[in-house]
C-alpha cells in the first residue's frame, strides 16, 4: 500500500477462484476461446496490480516453467504452446486460481507452504483440471459475480438503491478484472484433484505431492485459525475455504495416487524447488503496510492504528478494511485540497455517487487526534435490514495529504465499535517503523545438535513458533531432523 489512491477494496477479492472456458469434456477437449484469451489478457495487469504485482524474475519464471509442463499434459489444445499463463502474485493470502482464458495463479504465500516442486505442480495441475473440467461453465448460474469494489461500495450500492456507485468506482470497475467468486462442487473438486494427479503422472512426478499438499494445507487451516483465536472464515486460508478440504478428500487424493503409480516413485525435486524459495517474502509486505494482531502499521507513510477486539483487519493493495460483528470500516485516502468538506463529500460521492446529492449530510465536525487535525460527519441511510450509519472520519496529514475510515454501524451506535479505532490513528516514530521488517523463508541446513524446537525458536514470530515451524515444514512435533536435510524458516529480512 504506497502512496497511491486508495479505492475501496476489500482484501476477500483475493478469495477469487475462477476456471476459464476450457475443455467440454475430458475425453474430448476444446481450445480455449479467443474472446476469453483476449478478454483475460486486458484484464491480467489489472488483476496483478490488485494482487500486489507479479514475481518477474527467477522464481516466477520458474513457476511459469513447471506450469507449462503441467498445462501441456492436460490434453487442452494449445497446452504445450503457450495457451496458459502463469503468474506468482505478490499476494499474503494463501491462495491459486484461475480465470477464463487460461490464466492461472498461485501467490507467493501459498509458494510458501509447500515442499517440492512436486506439490507445486499439483497446485497448478489443479487450476488447470478446472479449466480442462470446464466446471466455470458448470457452475456459472450458481455464480456471484462482481468486481473488486470492496465490501463498502457493495453494501452502500445495495442500500442506497439499484448498486449505483460513484463515477469514480464505476470507472476502476470498468478496468478492474471482473471475475467470479465460485464455491465448486465436491464433485468438481474431486475432479479436479484426479486431473492434477494424472498430470502429476504424466510428467514423472511423485503423485503422492498431492496428498501431502492437501494434509499441509489442513495443517495451516488449523493453525490460522488458533492463530485468529477464532474459528470462522477468516481464520482459513484463501485455497482452503474456496476449495474445501476435508480427509475424505485426502484419502481420495492418496487413492488416485495410488491408481496411477506407487507414490514415491516420481520426482518431487526438493532441492530445486528450496533454492528457488529461499528468499520469498511471507505474510505482508512492508510497502504495503503491516497487520500485527490488532494493529495496522505503515512503516513508509509513518502510519499506524488499532482496530478493536474481536475484528479482523483485511490488508489490501488500496485499501484496509476492518469487519466484525457489530460493523465493517473501511481506510483509505483520496484527494485532499485541505478543506475537509470538500474532501468528505467527495468520499460519499465516491461510494454512493450521483445519490449522494440525496443523503442529508451534516457539516462535519472538526477536532484533533493526536495531534492530527481530523473531521467526521454522519449520514443515515434506509437499509433492507434497517437504519444504518455511515461516518466518514478524516485527517489532515500533511497539507496535500489526508485519509480516512469509512465505517458502517446500526443507526444511533454513533461511532460504535469503532471510536477507538479513529481515536487510535497515531504517527510512527522514526524508530518504530524501522523496526518493521519483511518476513522471508530462509532455507537452512540441519546441523548436528539441531532440533525442531532450537530451529522454531528462531522463527520471526511472537506465538506459536514451534507450531508455525512444524506446519512450514510438513513434521509432526516428535519428528528427528537428520544433519544435513534442509528445512524452511521464517526470519526478518532487510528493509
Amino acid at each position: 500500500m504506497k502512496m497511491r489512491l486508495f479505492i475501496a477494496l476489500s482484501a476477500s477479492a483475493a478469495a477469487i477462484v475462477g476456471a476459464s472456458q476450457g475443455v467440454a469434456q475430458r475425453s474430448a477437449p476444446r481450445g480455449i476461446a479467443q474472446s476469453e484469451a483476449t478478454k483475460a489478457a486486458q484484464q491480467h495487469p489489472q488483476l496483478i496490480q490488485e494482487f500486489g504485482g507479479a514475481e518477474t524474475g527467477a522464481r516466477g519464471t520458474y513457476v511459469a516453467t513447471v506450469g507449462r509442463r503441467i498445462a501441456a499434459a492436460s490434453g487442452v489444445p494449445g497446452g504445450a504452446n503457450g495457451a496458459f499463463t502463469i503468474t506468482t502474485l505478490n499476494s499474503p493470502v494463501m491462495n491459486a486460481f484461475a480465470v477464463p482464458g487460461g490464466y492461472v495463479y498461485i501467490t507467493r504465500q501459498l509458494l510458501g507452504l509447500m515442499d517440492d516442486e512436486a506439490e507445486l505442480a499439483f497446485v497448478l495441475g489443479h487450476e488447470v483440471g478446472h479449466i480442462a473440467g470446464r466446471h466455470a461453465q458448470q457452475r456459472e448460474r450458481a455464480a456471484t459475480r462482481g468486481s473488486i469494489l470492496g465490501v463498502l461500495g457493495a453494501v452502500l450500492g445495495s442500500v442506497v438503491g439499484n448498486n449505483v456507485f460513484g463515477q469514480g468506482l464505476q470507472r476502476y470497475s470498468a478496468q478492474a478484472a471482473q471475475v467470479y467468486t465460485l464455491s465448486f462442487s465436491r464433485d468438481q473438486e474431486y475432479q479436479a484433484d484426479e486431473l492434477g494427479v494424472r498430470y502429476l503422472a504424466a510428467t514423472g512426478y511423485d503423485t503422492g505431492a498431492s496428498a501431502s499438499l492437501l494434509a499441509s494445507l489442513g495443517a495451516a487451516t488449523a493453525l490460522d485459525a488458533r492463530a485468529a483465536g477464532r474459528n470462522d472464515e477468516r481464520a482459513v486460508p484463501t485455497w482452503a475455504r474456496t476449495h474445501p478440504l476435508s480427509e475424505d478428500r485426502g484419502r481420495r487424493a492418496l487413492q488416485r495416487a495410488q491408481a496411477n503409480g506407487a507414490p514415491g516413485g516420481g520426482t518431487r525435486n526438493r532441492d530445486q524447488f528450496l533454492a528457488q524459495l529461499d528468499g520469498v517474502l511471507v505474510d505482508d509486505d512492508p510497502r504495503q503496510g503491516v497487520v500485527e494482531g490488532r494493529n495496522f502499521l505503515h512503516p513508509d507513510l509513518r502510519l499506524g492504528f488499532s482496530v478493536p477486539q474481536g475484528y479482523g483487519i483485511q490488508n489490501g493493495t488500496r485499501a484496509v478494511s476492518i469487519t466484525g460483528s457489530n460493523g465493517q470500516a473501511q481506510f483509505s485516502t483520496g484527494q485532499y485540497n485541505g478543506n475537509f468538506s470538500t474532501y468528505i463529500g467527495q468520499v460519499y460521492q465516491g461510494l454512493v455517487g450521483q445519490q449522494a446529492g440525496q443523503l442529508q449530510i451534516p457539516q462535519p465536525r472538526t477536532t484533533t487526534v493526536n495531534g492530527i487535525p481530523a473531521a467526521y460527519t454522519t449520514t443515515r441511510i434506509a437499509a433492507q435490514q434497517g437504519q444504518l450509519d455511515v461516518t466518514v472520519f478524516a485527517y489532515e496529514w500533511d497539507r496535500d495529504t489526508a485519509y480516512h475510515f469509512v465505517m458502517i454501524t446500526q443507526a444511533g451506535a454513533n461511532l460504535g465499535p469503532f471510536t477507538s479505532m479513529v481515536g487510535s490513528l497515531r504517527r510512527l516514530s522514526t524508530a518504530e517503523a524501522a523496526t518493521i521488517r519483511p518476513r522471508v523463508i530462509d532455507v537452512v541446513t540441519v546441523r548436528g545438535g539441531d532440533t525442531v524446537q532450537s530451529l522454531a525458536n528462531r522463527m520471526a514470530y511472537n506465538d506459536l513458533k514451534l507450531e508455525r515451524f512444524l506446519t512450514l515444514n510438513s513434521l509432526a512435533a516428535n519428528s528427528t531432523l537428520r544433519a544435513g536435510e534442509k528445512v524452511k524458516l521464517v526470519v526478518y529480512g532487510a528493509r
